[in-house]
């Protein structure tokens, strides 16, 4: 109409630029006369990062890092665990039913390559248009041998990495990955040489050392691999990375940025061009380190803020966990949200229409550049020692020193962790057996969490034990060094004044177990030989029995329990002043 008013544009130089002296002044005058150093925070990887960031920022990198493009859109790639005495029937329908729902392909974790059904896969799922991986344990070659000879080319990855998993007879696992590779020739969508650098990142690394195991392990595939049928370039162009992506939403995000700019550069000292390490592919899988059996919805909204890191670091495809794995059967309603999450940020999110969304952020930028700089030094650190796998004692030392940190911090609750050590449910009611879970063989104790849920669930079965005036005895194994950190957690329940000082809980390298009566709890401790044995003598397990693993639940009558915590020496721990159920009842909440 002649009289609609005409739209005016608008743009950023509407606005008055505003300098970094203008937002320190600013700041200065909101804190109220507080030093804005004080806001300043040093990460878990050990640099710091400022409360804010401007232009200045970017003019630091030297030149704004050009945006990164991925070659087609990101997918959606629910994972499916299929055990080593079964074929697959049932991870195959559920992933045919997916398809039809919202995801665009699957990835199957196999317990034994060689029993898993390729052939009503192929029958049941469209694979010359979904994107498929696997990650096996073994047997590379014979497994892509069956891949490439299905009437349809498979297109997605296959993931062995020998290095991660520690196989032995290394010489053995490099023929059967050259193999792998060469038959991969003839499937142009298929990547056969997975890296699984999501180990690392559900076993408690930082950012930076899981970009530096990556590249370590990468730089050794591509200095042993090659040879004058395969060549460097080759090897290159079927890498393929597995990571895991945890909350820390923009370090996340950062991390991912990271390492494909570190990739090209690890590419370039092979003699490599640019372009080769633009086929790097990424599938980002929501971490297990960041999930938890307590008040487990909020697993819900931790894997929503680890998608949306995936997507906007440039993941190519993004496999979200349910939010009840750790303690449910595989059921349609939990894979239902989990498969929906992606679906809503890419439909009404619209994250799949932009690329490179972070690129030019003060802050995103700057973290990107730090990380690649402490992740390129500890490379090299590695490499120095020998590179992986010859470094791996160096590794797994670093990594476990990361994982107790961590643990460290959220019993003190300088990490915070929602429902599991900060806004507990206080009438919360567990729809699992605890009991059942902390028998299972299956219980995840590797996640950050592990520690504060086992000492919750052990000391809800004490007091149910203790209501409902249960005969029999319990022993719970609670973890390495888990006794320093009920410490800390329950001196934190008490005044500052009435705090005894801290001393050292136990001794070095020794276990943490409950021992729980209808009469009493008592915290105790024990070394690694002396709960293994005492557990074989519980569980009537004999001794040169090689495959016995101890649960982390034993039960007998009180007698027995009482005569075997004193035969194989296990030793009480006690905070001064306070009974073990005086701990036990304020970190539950009861006083």
């Amino acid at each position: 109409m002649a009289d609609s008013p005409r739209p005016t544009p608008v743009s950023f130089s509407e606005f008055a630029p505003v300098s970094t002296a203008q937002w320190q002044e600013r700041i200065a005058r909101d804190l109220k006369g507080k030093d804005p150093a004080a806001l300043t925070w040093t990460t878990p990887d050990g640099f710091t990062v400022q409360p804010f960031y401007h232009q200045e920022a970017l003019q630091a990198l030297g030149s704004l890092p050009a945006p990164q493009v991925r070659a087609a859109a990101w997918r959606n790639v629910p994972t499916y665990t299929v055990p080593a005495l079964e074929r697959g029937h049932a991870a195959i329908q559920r992933a045919t039913e997916a398809l039809h729902r919202g995801a665009s392909g699957a990835h199957f974790v196999l317990g034994l390559a060689e029993g898993f059904d390729l052939e009503l896969l192929q029958q049941a799922l469209p694979t010359e248009s979904a994107y498929i991986g696997y990650t096996v344990r073994g047997g590379a070659a014979g497994f892509m041998q069956r891949l490439a000879a299905l009437p349809t080319a498979p297109r997605g990855f296959l993931t062995s990495d020998p290095v991660t998993r520690h196989a032995p007879d290394m010489a053995t696992q490099l023929a059967d990955l050259r193999a792998a590779i060469q038959l991969a020739r003839t499937c142009p969508e298929f990547k056969a040489l997975g890296l699984d650098a999501a180990y690392y990142g559900n076993r408690g690394a930082t950012a930076t050392q899981q970009i530096a195991f990556a590249l370590s392990t990468a730089a050794y595939y591509l200095s042993e691999l090659p040879t004058e049928e395969l060549p460097v370039a080759d090897v290159a162009a079927a890498l393929h990375l597995h990571v895991a992506v945890g909350p820390n939403y923009f370090f996340e995000i950062a991390k991912l940025r990271a390492l494909r700019r570190l990739w090209a550069t690890l590419l370039h000292a092979y003699g490599l061009p640019a372009e080769a390490a633009r086929q790097l592919t990424i599938f980002a899988s929501t971490a297990t380190w960041s999930q938890t059996t307590l008040d487990p919805h909020t697993n819900l909204l931790r894997t929503t803020t680890e998608a949306m890191s995936a997507v906007m670091g440039g993941a190519d495809a993004v496999s979200v966990g349910t939010f009840d794995s750790l303690f449910h059967a595989p059921n349609e309603f939990a894979e239902r949200l989990a498969r929906n999450l992606p679906v809503l940020l890419r439909e009404e999110a619209y994250l799949d229409r932009v690329q490179d969304p972070a690129a030019g952020s003060y802050y995103v930028e700057t973290l990107t550049d730090q990380l690649a700089r402490e992740a390129w030094a500890l490379f090299q650190k590695i490499q120095a020692q020998g590179g992986l796998p010859a470094a791996t004692g160096f590794v797994l030392q670093e990594m476990h020193t990361s994982a107790q940190a961590q643990f460290r911090r959220i019993a003190t609750g300088e990490q915070v962790v929602v429902g599991t050590n900060k806004f507990q449910n206080p009438q919360e009611t567990f729809d699992y057996n605890p009991k059942r879970l902390l028998r299972s063989r299956d219980f995840d104790s590797t996640r950050a969490t592990y520690p504060a849920e086992v000492l919750r669930l052990a000391t809800a079965l004490h007091f149910e034990r203790r209501e409902k005036k249960k005969k029999r005895a319990a022993l719970v194994l609670l973890g390495a060094h888990t006794n320093q950190i009920i410490l800390e957690s329950f001196l934190r329940t008490l005044p500052e004044q009435e705090r005894p000082e801290l001393r050292k809980a136990h001794p070095e390298g020794t276990l943490s177990v409950l021992f729980s009566s209808p009469e009493e709890a008592t915290l105790m401790y024990a070394t690694p030989e002396q709960f293994g044995r005492l557990a074989r003598a519980i569980s009537h397990i004999p001794i040169d029995e090689p495959n016995f693993i101890p649960p982390a639940l034993l039960t007998a009558d009180l007698a027995t329990m009482q005569e075997a915590t004193h035969i194989f020496g296990l030793q009480e721990f006690s905070v001064q002043g306070y009974s073990t159920e005086d701990v036990l009842a304020r970190l539950q909440g009861k006083k």
